[in-house]
């Protein structure tokens, strides 16, 4: 069993907490963008309140441990491990409560490269215990926004966890699948499965415009978030979204593993 002790010098060690990779410029840019409703950071969210610059900065301090002074302009960010801890608290109820009840779950990522190996434990771990883990729409064509023009990418499925891949890239890209902030994969995942007649999701597990996408749905959705993904905290503060987890979500994919062993065990899931 790995305490809790142990996990929080783990994330301050790994810099998926205390000071982070992500600038303060990356995160405050995100904020602003926020503001003005870019759908490049909305992620599929759709506020119901009016939420100013000033109201973010405000909430990501509270939610993730930022600095709230709006002059501190430039240099690292930082997420209190504590925030973290309480986050994957919080997460591994929503997930042992879904676990208990068997019901159908949907595990998505737009980070690929680095969080395909905590999903797919989680994944596995569900299915153990007569979850059934969703795979519909595999195959299906979606186009999105990048910042190179509008992309076709596939939907594919790697371990019970559905991810995009760009049409036409070979290589380290093709293999492991896009990063992406798109909520589309999810909301044509969700049309496959109604359309064929197939079981939704009762909880979604993700990142990006997986959990913001399904949450503005309805349906729950737990996830992970950095600093300059504000859209998560948004919409776990308005409900949208059951339970943001802050972290760096784009260190070495094996600095996760103890979060997933973490989480497993408190969510009365590990074997």
């Amino acid at each position: 069993m790995l305490s809790t002790g142990v996990l929080r010098a783990h994330l301050l060690a790994a810099g998926l907490a205390g000071r982070v990779a992500t600038s303060r410029e990356e995160s405050l840019r995100s904020y602003r963008l926020f503001a003005a409703r870019d759908p490049r950071v909305m992620l599929g969210l759709d506020p119901q309140g009016g939420w100013g610059e000033g109201d973010v900065l405000r909430l990501m301090a509270d939610r993730c441990g930022v600095s709230g002074d709006p002059s501190y302009r430039s240099g690292p960010d930082v997420i209190d491990p504590e925030r973290t801890l309480s986050g994957l608290d919080a997460f591994a109820a929503r997930l042992g409560a879904a676990a208990r009840r068997r019901a159908p779950v949907l595990l998505g990522t737009g980070h690929p490269h680095r969080l395909l190996g905590f999903y797919a434990a989680l994944a596995d771990a569900l299915s153990a215990v007569g979850c059934l883990v969703l795979t519909p729409a595999q195959g299906r064509c979606v186009d999105i926004t990048t910042r190179f023009g509008l992309r076709t990418h596939i939907l594919d499925y790697v371990r019970g966890v559905a991810l995009v891949r760009e049409l036409g890239v070979s290589g380290a890209g093709r293999e492991t699948g896009a990063h992406t902030h798109s909520p589309l994969p999810v909301r044509a995942v969700l049309e496959s499965a109604v359309e064929g007649g197939r079981p939704l999701p009762e909880l979604v597990v993700g990142d990006h415009g997986w959990v913001c996408g399904a949450g503005q749905l309805g349906i729950e959705a737990i996830g992970l978030a950095d600093t300059d993904d504000p859209a998560l905290f948004v919409g776990e503060a308005e409900g949208q979204v059951s339970v943001a987890v802050p972290l760096d979500d784009a260190v070495r994919s094996d600095y996760y593993r103890p979060l997933t062993r973490y989480v497993l065990n408190r969510a009365c899931l590990s074997r």
